[in-house]
């Protein structure tokens, strides 16, 4: 990771969709929380660039009737993994990635501020590939090497932040293979 919050590691898709952080203290020090979260456009398909667009505000609405209903939203993501194990990044680290919305965890509101969201292609309707725990593995592992206030009790779903508003990254993620993977 460089200093700008870029991962070498990772495609890099700028988004628009971000701010600068409202956390005090040296940089990256107040971000403490990963959020996972799972994502396919249109539902449950995968393999195309649908994501990508939704993420830089260029989803067409013609294109398919749920795109209708989302492509005004203005979200983001800090990194994406696909079903083929690429890794994107659309927002640099130390900036604030538009991926939680209205969330609190542990009593904190707006997750956004403190937190790296990373977004898996997949649903809650079945498993993720293997390739995808891999990579979600490295990067992990990388994160909690260059933010000191990260840990393996830090990972948390969008479930965990947003009860009752979201689901993600759902019941077929594996948190004990990754848990395991980590250790």
């Amino acid at each position: 990771m460089d200093d700008e919050g870029i991962l070498g590691i990772a495609r890099q898709v700028g988004s628009p969709n971000f701010d600068e952080r409202s956390c005090n203290g040296p940089i990256g020090d107040g971000i403490d929380l990963i959020v996972l979260h799972n994502i396919s456009l249109p539902p449950q398909q995968y393999g195309a660039d649908w994501i990508e667009q939704f993420f830089c505000n260029e989803l067409p609405a013609a294109e398919h009737p749920y795109f209708a209903e989302i492509c005004t939203l203005k979200v983001s993501t800090h990194l994406l993994i696909y079903r083929t194990g690429e890794l994107l990044q659309f927002v640099p680290l130390l900036k604030r990635a538009w991926h939680a919305g209205q969330s609190n965890y542990r009593g904190r509101e707006r997750c956004n501020d403190f937190s790296i969201g990373i977004e898996m292609e997949g649903s809650d309707d079945e498993a993720f590939e293997p390739i995808q725990y891999e990579v979600l593995t490295k990067v992990i592992k990388s994160l909690i090497s260059h933010f000191p206030n990260l840990n393996l009790e830090t990972i948390v779903g969008h479930s965990d932040i947003a009860p009752g508003r979201k689901t993600d990254p759902g019941p077929f993620f594996d948190w004990a293979l990754l848990r395991s993977m980590l250790t």
